[in-house]
């Protein structure tokens, strides 16, 4: 097996996921904002999914296969903007304080200089999310 056979696996097939799993994933991935887990629960009601447990479950096999990210700040989840992408490790995420907006910036210089900076303090990360709270430009513009 070559190295470069994980990367095609980094992010699973939609037919290998549970009906639970893919219900959570196509309703963040249709939703305009991040929606915490209760807001899936609550959107999910129609289709069966009544314990919370259900949802967690589904969104921590999501975030394994990288095709979720979480949002620390705002106990919220998003669907993966950059399917594909091998940058999973580090994500930047800027949220809008106004209309709540996120955009999902996957930058490599970005990756580069976190790379830089955990390597000069011998720190290994397992995962980096950058959260940037302020106002995008629709906002600024109003």
């Amino acid at each position: 097996m070559n190295g470069d056979h994980h990367h095609e696996h980094a992010h699973a097939a939609r037919s290998d996921l549970t009906r639970n799993q893919s219900l959570v994933f196509d309703t963040l991935e249709g939703a305009d904002a991040p929606l915490t887990a209760y807001n899936i629960l609550d959107r999910l009601n129609g289709e069966g999914l009544r314990a919370p447990l259900q949802v967690y479950r589904a969104l921590d096999k999501l975030l394994d296969l990288g095709m979720v990210h979480r949002l620390e700040s705002l106990n919220a989840f998003v669907a993966c903007r950059h399917p594909g992408c091998a940058t999973h490790e580090a994500v930047a995420f800027a949220i809008c304080d106004d209309c709540g907006s996120v955009a999902e910036i996957t930058d490599s210089s970005l990756v580069d200089a976190l790379d830089t900076i955990t390597r000069s303090a011998d720190f290994k990360p397992r995962k980096t999310t950058v959260e940037m709270r302020g106002l995008c430009s629709d906002c600024q513009a109003a």
